[in-house]
């Protein structure tokens, strides 16, 4: 079995990562990433949710979607995967490739470069698009084109934030 996808499957059974106000990612090398999550990280999450089952017909949206990249496993925060995705990963843990629509939320302490690293991961394993919600809730689209005006599989997203 693939290393990444042992160390993985490990974290999820290990009752020490159960029920943390955190967000679990691992690297190439194999060590243990942990982001805090805020509330209007949650709040975006559920949001982009919303966005995502409301302009797809069919499929899953999947909170907190984790997926096996070159440099170890990144977890979506929202994620929107076909019918034709389910029929063929189920759902496997991490996914092998990327469901059609990958959300980030952007957290306080990620960096342009890590967002970006992660936008260009979860396109080559198969996104067809990628969002980024930043600290107000402004919405960038990237596709393998690069970034768009607009997303071109759902026509509206609305994602706010309260002052």
């Amino acid at each position: 079995m693939n290393p990444a996808i042992s160390l993985w499957q490990s974290l999820i059974k290990d009752p020490a990562f159960h029920n943390r106000p955190f967000k679990i990612e691992t690297t190439r090398a194999g060590a243990i990433l942990m982001s805090p999550a805020s509330n209007w990280h949650g709040s975006a999450q559920s949001q982009a949710g919303f966005c995502l089952r409301k302009g797809r017909r069919g499929g899953e949206v999947i909170n907190e979607c984790s997926i096996l990249t070159t440099e170890g496993v990144k977890v979506a925060d929202v994620a929107w995967a076909s019918d034709t995705f389910m029929d063929r990963n189920g759902y496997k843990t991490p996914y092998q490739e990327a469901p059609e629509i990958c959300v980030e939320v952007v957290s306080p302490g990620n960096t342009e470069h890590e967002i970006e690293t992660k936008v260009n991961l979860y396109l080559a394993k198969g996104a067809v698009e990628v969002w980024v919600v930043d600290g107000e809730g402004t919405v960038s689209c990237f596709s393998h084109q690069g970034k768009m005006g607009k997303s071109k599989l759902v026509k509206k997203i609305n994602i706010s934030k309260r002052g």
